[in-house]
């Protein structure tokens, strides 16, 4: 292990290339994923050294994407996709000797959850975790487009993962054509205010999923269904808005945390050298009849009561609240693509482009934001990761930029 005052460079082990990599949200522990389908963890210690925590295998073929979850979460879990389509979910056992962390738990191995999709295999997931409900969402694209989204209250039991929604969320590709699928949860722990107050439920889930050349960003709005007589709340996912800048496939997207700014930032990195990225905005009219009072952005006050009261006296009537058959019908196609068809509860969206970088002149494979919204960080083709920042009038522009370079043995001169 080498390092230096600017960084470390460590020796990850894996016989292979590394395909996949993610930190935790404190930044102190590491996983990476390997084309061998072995998963290593390293944690980084209060002497500044990262090292070896666990190393198992994890898939029969590369793996394609990690994210851990929260570290609220106890015990600490760690979430993989393979090439073969399976999402598997490994729990740390804090008891276990160092080496044998993940895979000691998991019974040499054997994820404590595993799902994968029944007809295509998945080709990207995103977690998403809710500290004020303690619920947990996965969403799972696959190869042809559709998107399958679940709900627990219990990320490490399998029984109680149940699918609140699916739908195809991108065009299906033709056969033999080159693809390539990215899903991901909004950061942020809820809609941005100006958002709020246009009338996005507080606790609406938001994606952005890209498809090909196509980004389309899906948030969910608040249905009512009945079964046998009893009114039950739900949600569905529809088309808030479709990005169609691109030209040449996009093969990756990010969404910015931080939207205090009063708005959402997508980036995308294209296989044409390009790193764009978008404003979302959700307008509103200033003669609501609202002012910016919490009660009035967040739904909270005697509108909403009333609202609510309403809602159950209509629930208590069988009649009004349409059956669970009834609902999917209902749906924007049912389980085919969703648009945005004016139902209640589905707010306009539009969407400006800020910036297209071509710093990488190159396909550009990775873009990133960090985690306060503030720099944008891509790779491309030659292996250089550059850095951007947001200027004051909106634009990002370019900041820094760092390549690996290999040293070479240089005979020592004559004295």
């Amino acid at each position: 292990m080498e390092g230096s005052p600017a960084f470390d460079i460590v020796q990850h082990g894996h016989k292979d290339l590394v395909q996949a990599i993610a930190f935790n949200a404190y930044g102190d522990r590491c996983a990476t994923g390997g084309v061998d389908g072995k998963i290593r963890v390293f944690n980084r210690h209060k002497d500044g050294i990262w090292r070896l925590c666990d190393n198992w295998g994890a898939h029969g073929g590369e793996i394609l994407e990690l994210q851990w979850l929260p570290p609220t979460v106890y015990p600490n879990l760690l979430a993989s996709l393979g090439i073969e389509g399976r999402v598997k979910l490994w729990a740390e056992d804090p008891s276990a000797a160092p080496g044998k962390r993940f895979s000691s738990r998991a019974g040499n191995g054997k994820p404590v959850f595993e799902i994968r999709s029944s007809r295509y295999p998945t080709r990207s997931f995103s977690v998403k975790h809710d500290e004020v409900t303690r619920c947990t969402y996965f969403a799972l694209l696959a190869s042809d487009g559709h998107l399958t989204v679940y709900e627990s209250e219990e990320p490490e039991q399998i029984a109680d993962y149940t699918k609140i929604d699916d739908f195809q969320a991108c065009t299906k590709p033709h056969r033999g054509e080159e693809t390539c699928f990215k899903v991901r949860f909004d950061p942020n722990p809820e809609p941005c205010y100006t958002a709020l107050r246009a009338g996005v439920p507080q606790d609406a889930l938001s994606l952005v999923v890209s498809g090909m050349q196509t980004v389309r960003i899906f948030r969910t709005r608040d249905t009512v269904t009945g079964s046998f007589g009893a009114a039950t709340r739900a949600r569905e996912f529809y088309l808030a808005v479709e990005i169609d800048a691109h030209k040449h496939l996009v093969r990756d997207v990010a969404w910015a945390p931080g939207n205090y700014r009063g708005y959402d930032m997508i980036a995308t990195a294209c296989q044409d050298g390009f790193v764009r990225v978008f404003r979302i905005d959700t307008p509103f009219s200033h003669e609501d009849g609202k002012t910016w009072s919490v009660a009035d952005i967040t739904g909270s006050g005697k509108a909403e009561e009333g609202a609510l009261a309403s809602q159950t006296a209509h629930s208590r009537r069988p009649s009004q609240a349409p059956s669970g058959i009834r609902a999917e019908l209902d749906k924007s196609g049912t389980h085919g693509e969703r648009n945005s068809t004016g139902l209640p509860g589905q707010i306009e969206h539009t969407v400006k482009e800020l910036s297209k970088l071509d710093s990488h002149r190159s396909p550009v494979w990775r873009v990133g934001f960090d985690d306060d919204g503030q720099i944008l960080g891509s790779v491309g083709d030659e292996g250089k990761l550059m850095c951007y920042r947001q200027t004051p009038n909106g634009s990002w522009a370019k900041s820094s930029e760092l390549g690996m370079l290999r040293t070479r043995m240089a005979a020592p001169s004559p004295m």
